[in-house]
């Protein structure tokens, strides 16, 4: 099966501000997308096509990837969440609602943790938590190659994980896609982040319980790094959430399940939620 072109949502504004890449689509409540390791803004296009004819859509590209700029080389969550703090500043947007894609849901995390005034809502789509020792070992050597040889030592072994081996003929394009991104990754800042990303899975176990704000943690059922059993465990420590599997799906779900990630997502930001009580 051929999977069709999704239309292009042309932005209402771009720019690159603070050294952070942006772009700014539709109108309406805020809403901002933030991708994963190794991606760029442009992986959210499937969902811009859907979001941004309801909402005000913000998507950028995290330090060390994209036209934005490289993190410190003691890449802290402090310093993406700073970031995106920084964007809307300069957007002039008092809160929005948050989506975070695997490293980009650490993130999300970190800033509704950080500025709670200024997070709406979250949502967390394949995210990682509380890694076993095996995993946790898996990811750190991944990251050490990353920094000692390169994208391209890891590139083959990251398209399996994420889509299989050998890819699926309709999930190929996606899968060519997502090879770009990371062939495109500056090398020191997606090494850098990647670094963060392997050791920052328990960054927020003891902040999740303070979480006021509604959160849906959502991921794919065959996603074994960013697993079901993760989601469910971050909901149960969450005081105001919900989960969501995606049948079938694994880590690119943004791109190979998107209309069922995209319905879930609106079904999330439509409904009205009760924010949790705080001291």
């Amino acid at each position: 099966m051929k999977r069709e072109a999704t239309p292009q949502q042309a932005p209402v504004a771009t720019g690159v501000i603070n050294g952070t890449a942006y772009s700014v689509h539709g109108a309406g409540e805020p809403v901002v997308l933030v991708h994963g390791v190794g991606m760029e803004q442009a992986v959210w296009t499937r969902q811009l096509a859907c979001l941004a004819s309801e909402y005000q859509v913000i998507v950028y590209d995290l330090l060390g990837h994209g036209a934005s700029q490289d993190p410190p080389e003691d890449a802290r969550l402090a310093h993406y969440g700073q970031q995106l703090k920084m964007l809307l500043d300069h957007l002039e947007i008092e809160s929005a609602a948050i989506v975070g894609q695997s490293m980009g849901a650490l993130v999300t995390l970190e800033f509704a943790l950080t500025y709670p005034e200024r997070t709406r809502k979250i949502a967390t789509v394949n995210a990682v938590f509380m890694r076993t020792p095996e995993q946790r070992e898996a990811v750190l050597a991944r990251a050490r190659t990353l920094r000692e040889v390169g994208v391209a030592a890891t590139l083959d072994s990251t398209i399996e994980r994420w889509f299989g081996n050998p890819v699926p003929a309709e999930l190929q394009a996606d899968a060519d896609l997502v090879a770009g991104f990371m062939k495109r990754a500056h090398p020191a800042g997606y090494a850098r982040s990647y670094q963060l990303f392997a050791s920052a899975d328990a960054a927020h176990a003891e902040g999740l319980a303070r979480l006021a704000v509604p959160a849906l943690f959502m991921t794919g059922e065959f996603d074994p790094n960013s697993s079901p059993a993760m989601s469910e465990a971050m909901a149960r420590l969450a005081p105001n959430s919900s989960v969501e599997i995606i049948e079938g799906a694994r880590h690119m779900m943004v791109l190979t399940s998107a209309e069922r990630v995209n319905q879930a997502l609106l079904a999330f930001l439509k409904k009205p939620h009760a924010v949790a009580a705080t001291e």
